[in-house]
């Protein structure tokens, strides 16, 4: 299974961006799914997930920014990001966690979208 991100970019500080991320096959079963973002010089954190029966999980610094989502017919997990801040600079990736089939588990990356914010 391989993760395709998408919907980086440069905007301003205060404006917003829907990150995409989606699977290139259906996923046999899935626990999470989550967006990770780092920036130069700091570990990767995580930013927001979002479990199998729709709980969801942000990041302290992103709560009420940021929203995950995801579409399980389209096999994609978004993040809608909003009021960005010059801190959200980072490049942000995707994750999966499950089972590709009945007998793999999963766990899944995507290569990576840039998001910056300039003030």
């Amino acid at each position: 299974v391989q993760l395709q991100a998408s919907g980086g970019g440069l905007v301003q500080a205060g404006g917003s961006l829907r990150l995409s991320c989606v699977a290139s096959e259906t996923i046999f079963s899935i626990n999470a799914m989550g967006w990770y973002r780092q920036a130069p010089g700091k570990q990767r954190e995580l930013v927001a997930a979002i479990t199998s029966g729709g709980s969801t999980n942000y990041a302290d610094s992103v709560k009420g920014r940021f929203t995950i989502s995801r579409d399980n017919a389209k096999n994609t997990v978004y993040l809608q990001m909003n009021s960005l801040k010059p801190e959200d600079t980072a490049v942000y990736y995707c994750n999966v966690v499950g089972y590709s089939d009945p007998w793999n588990a999963l766990d899944a990356w995507g290569q990576g979208t840039q998001v910056t914010v300039s003030s």
